[in-house]
């Protein structure tokens, strides 16, 4: 499921793969098998992709339908 989402912020943010990739340092070929869910996904580059794309966690794990990132105390 989380592939899904990941692909939709991207081209939502109108990304290539290569963009995102290089945006947190990693090869292209493993951030799309993050993607495309070949592998799994550290939570540390989880937490980097939900404060790229303004985001929660929660939304990209689907346990949330809201894309507003949770308000900092």
């Amino acid at each position: 499921m989380m592939k899904t989402r990941l692909k939709d912020l991207r081209i939502s943010a109108g990304l290539t793969q290569k963009e995102v990739a290089n945006a947190f340092g990693l090869k292209t070929v493993t951030y799309s098998r993050y993607e495309n869910g070949v592998h799994k996904i550290p939570v540390k580059v989880i937490l980097n992709i939900a404060d790229f794309y303004d985001t929660s966690v929660d939304y990209i794990l689907y346990r949330t339908d809201d894309s507003k990132p949770y308000p900092i105390n």
